[in-house]
């Protein structure tokens, strides 16, 4: 996954969206300013399907929307390339407001920007693979050598290379799938729309698209909005996931935070069953040092805190507050009792050392068999703090507390 943090004008902003279905203007706009926009939609035969959602997806990010069936999830995507026209808000890409475009325009920006992939692959049996692929680009009037030419780029990005002359039932459903992906990247758009494309497929299949998902949006950074009900899938692949509830936005965060801090209980029974220790990083359960010794004191002050903090080890660091080492009890002990003036020799006590960006589940194995826990560095050899195997174990549990606790 690769998220764009600069400064620059984001890909797509919603702002206050909202979408009713089966009401025309006047009736959405009186329910939608109503005190009960769901009850009063309902009141009038209608239905809400989004009410104020606000958004702003970045260049290059991955950014999942999530929720339960109803939750409005699909609404809010289908609202990005207007097959849902809003009934209210206005949804901008690149700056550009489309709810206020022709529709000459509009297909100038769907045409030139936005691809989409669907749920239950929507290939034309009777057309190749290769032919499928280029179906985009023959509807924009590209020529035939080149609509094969990019089309075979695209199968070769999603590993079918070389299946382009076969037709789609003589492919796997996760095949199938790939196709479809396919289809969206022959003609290179800067927009990726993904309506829970991976849900029809089985859990080893799915697997496999997730990993090629997020291989290709490390490779390429394009502006991708995946929908899913799968709260793994959207921890696993997005930079920040949305979460939804009835229309409107509960949540919207990087996955690990929404992990560690669930808006409400809504979310709570959402992340209760998540791989927690796929999800969470060294950063996210990052705790500040216990005890950071200077390497000019001498060694018997240095026992003394010891004694004062109940540890048995301590971490020496020189003036820039670069780890030296790792000084231990008995080491101190032994300094002091030879009037050491200062921790040089002191350091030297194994310790495990992982980077900020680290799973938790890759190294939870390590915690609790040093002296000291789990050992954060920056680039410049600086202690940034450690990871405590009591908070890993906490982090873990999978213990339900309301949200308010």
């Amino acid at each position: 996954m690769t998220a764009s943090t600069t400064d620059q004008q984001p890909a797509i902003v919603g702002r206050s969206l909202s979408k009713v279905y089966g009401l025309g203007a006047r009736a959405s706009a009186r329910a939608l300013a109503s005190d009960d926009p769901r009850t009063a939609a309902a009141a009038a035969g209608g239905y809400l399907g989004a009410h104020d959602v606000d958004f702003a997806i970045a260049r290059g990010e991955m950014f999942v929307v999530m929720g339960l069936s109803g939750s409005g999830k699909s609404t809010v995507l289908r609202m990005i390339n207007l097959l849902n026209e809003p009934s209210a808000g206005e949804l901008l890409i690149d700056g550009e407001d489309v709810t206020k475009v022709s529709p000459a325009r509009l297909r100038e920006v769907r045409n030139e920007k936005i691809g989409m992939v669907f749920q239950h692959f929507s290939l034309f049996p009777h057309r190749t693979v290769r032919d499928n692929a280029a179906y985009g680009l023959k509807v924009r009037g590209v020529g035939r050598d080149e609509r094969r030419d990019r089309a075979d780029a695209a199968l070769e990005k999603v590993g079918l290379s070389g299946r382009g002359d076969k037709f789609p039932h003589e492919l796997s459903g996760g095949m199938r799938q790939r196709v479809g992906l396919a289809r969206a990247l022959a003609i290179d758009p800067p927009i990726l729309l993904m309506d829970e494309p991976f849900s029809a497929l089985d859990p080893l299949i799915r697997r496999d698209m997730q990993d090629l998902l997020v291989q290709l949006q490390a490779e390429e950074a394009r502006t991708t909005v995946f929908v899913t009900h799968d709260l793994n899938e959207a921890m696993r692949i997005g930079d920040r996931v949305m979460v939804m509830r009835d229309g409107e936005v509960v949540q919207l965060a990087p996955g690990p935070e929404i992990v560690a801090h669930p808006a409400d209980d809504y979310v709570s029974e959402f992340v209760a069953d998540v791989d927690r220790a796929r999800v969470l990083s060294a950063t996210d359960l990052l705790r500040p040092a216990r005890l950071v010794l200077h390497v000019a004191e001498r060694p018997a002050d240095a026992l003394v805190r010891l004694g004062q903090n109940e540890v048995n080890g301590a971490f020496v660091v020189d003036d820039q507050q670069r780890l030296l080492g790792v000084a231990t009890d008995d080491r101190l002990a032994d300094l002091a009792h030879r009037g050491a003036a200062d921790l040089g020799d002191a350091v030297g006590a194994p310790y495990d050392r992982i980077e900020p960006t680290t799973v938790v589940g890759d190294v939870m194995h390590l915690a609790g068999r040093r002296v000291v826990p789990l050992t954060v560095l920056d680039d410049d050899g600086r202690l940034l703090g450690v990871v405590p195997r009591a908070v890993i174990l906490s982090a873990l549990s999978t213990a339900r507390e309301p949200a308010h606790a």
